[in-house]
């Protein structure tokens, strides 16, 4: 006997494998003890398609970003260029009177349109600037340490040709020339378009050139904003994702906070039920011994006192007096071997599960009258233990509610095995019960809840010709064909 941690009650041995049971509910139920890895595989597939999800978002931002800049490098380059086309327009109408009648060698309408061009200046470094077709620099109005020089091999830093580029240009009827130049503001180079044509009578090559430092900046910002887009991008999803992993892990902690409750209900529920089955199989034991036992005790004292004044006065009825006492004695005996078998049939542990069916279903015909027919199959596989104890605990409960309520007058019961386990079925043609008994009764309570710690299946019907209970045991509960049991035995 032990004794129950909440009430300190004592506690049957079927009790306390009960609570033991119960006392931690995850460890019925395996998914209780995986509940975090179940979390955590709930909340890797998440975590995988959010990632996913941001590298595809900035794979397509990226290049939907490039093109666009892009297009705006390249709007922004065909508007500088137009616009070098239009200076050299006004150039060309500024010089076109004096160029137009003038002869290949008038060196004085050369002189003429070199000061032209000379004045022609505009912007910060802007300027017009002739080369002719050998390479001397003529006009530089901004640069002026470059006139009257030859300049026919000079390249910008990167190895990119300059003046030879203008003279084939001129030559081929003009055209643009993309080059690193000092600037004249600052001497400092910078990239530079420049569009060249060809005064083809003089041999001269007539260009004007600007600066695209400002598309370059213009296009830097413009990655660098869609950078920061980006970033503030992955900043959303990061943050929708911890809400969304927060959401998982919390919808978890609730879930399992509200099972952990109802498993405490459940838990408190069982310890009541457990005290109240009990104190019921106190009063059931109390009622028989003073009903039964203390009777017959009483009985006995009384016949042992009578026989013990007959023999002191020598009365020859003594001997009768005794053999009654004996009687009653013999008797008590009979009935407190009986509680002990209810309480824990030696049969079981002696013999086996047949057997101590045997002996239940004998006795209880004998007590009561009612026929009763045992069926039994004898096991290739043997039940273990708890599939014993829950089996015959089940059987008699049925027999008391049988002999209680059912008014039956015969009752079969069949054991067998097949290939799901093993299955206990009792049968009797009494009145049967209604629903409520069913649903509330807490003997069928107990029932069910034996046959569920096994993993099992408990069914049961009744109609006014009967009542089935029927136990099934499954395969795990089975012992393998080469252990010996006592019902092999």
């Amino acid at each position: 006997m032990s004794h129950c941690p909440v009430t300190g009650i004592a506690l049957s041995q079927d009790a306390v494998l009960t609570m033991k049971r119960m006392r931690n509910p995850y460890e019925s139920d395996p998914s209780g003890r995986y509940r975090l890895q179940f979390l955590l595989l709930a909340a890797l597939p998440l975590v995988l398609t959010i990632a996913a999800i941001a590298g595809l978002v900035a794979v397509q931002s990226r290049t939907l970003a490039e093109r666009e800049i892009a297009a705006l490098e390249q709007e922004l380059l065909s508007a500088k260029k137009a616009e070098l086309k239009n200076y050299i327009s006004l150039a060309r109408t500024a010089i076109g009177p004096i160029y137009g009648n003038a002869l290949p060698d008038d060196e004085a309408a050369k002189d003429l349109v070199k000061q032209s061009l000379s004045a022609m200046i505009y912007g910060q470094d802007g300027y017009f600037f002739v080369f002719d077709y050998e390479g001397t620099n003529l006009v530089a109005p901004r640069q002026t340490q470059l006139i009257n020089e030859n300049w026919l091999g000079l390249e910008d830093p990167n190895g990119q040709p300059i003046t030879r580029a203008f003279i084939d240009l001129a030559r081929s009827g003009g055209g643009y020339h993309s080059h690193i130049w000092p600037k004249p503001s600052t001497g400092a180079p910078g990239e530079m378009v420049t569009y060249v044509i060809g005064l083809q009578d003089w041999r001269w090559a007539l260009g004007t050139g600007i600066f695209i430092d400002d598309i370059r900046t213009t296009v830097a910002a413009a990655r660098a904003d869609v950078e920061a887009r980006i970033q503030r991008t992955f900043l959303y999803i990061g943050l929708i994702a911890l809400a969304s992993l927060l959401l998982v892990f919390a919808s978890g902690l609730l879930i399992n906070i509200r099972e952990r409750s109802l498993a405490d209900a459940a838990l408190k529920k069982l310890t009541q039920r457990i005290v109240d089955t009990q104190e019921e199989e106190r009063g059931r034991v109390a009622r028989e011994l003073h009903d039964g036992i203390s009777q017959i005790m009483v009985s006995a004292r009384y016949a042992l006192d009578l026989t013990a004044k007959r023999i002191a006065s020598a009365d020859a009825r003594a001997g009768e007096s005794l053999k009654k006492g004996l009687v009653s004695l013999t008797t008590a005996i009979q009935e407190v071997r009986r509680i002990s078998r209810d309480l824990r049939p030696g049969a079981l542990d002696d013999l086996g599960l047949g057997p101590a069916l045997k002996t239940l279903t004998d006795e209880f015909s004998e007590r009561t009258g009612i026929a009763s027919e045992l069926e039994t199959v004898v096991f290739r596989n043997r039940l273990d233990e708890d599939a014993k104890i829950a089996l015959f605990r089940i059987a008699q409960e049925a027999l008391t509610n049988i002999e209680r309520h059912s008014d039956a007058d015969t009752v079969g019961i069949r054991l067998f095995g097949h290939r799901g386990g093993a299955t206990l079925r009792i049968r009797d043609n009494g009145t049967g019960f209604g629903q409520d008994k069913v649903k509330g009764g807490l003997g069928l309570r107990n029932m069910q809840e034996r046959v569920e710690q096994l993993g099992g299946t408990f069914r049961l019907l009744s109609s006014k010709d009967g009542t089935v209970v029927e136990a099934d045991v499954p395969l795990s509960h089975m012992l393998r064909p080469d252990t010996v049991t006592k019902d092999s035995a």
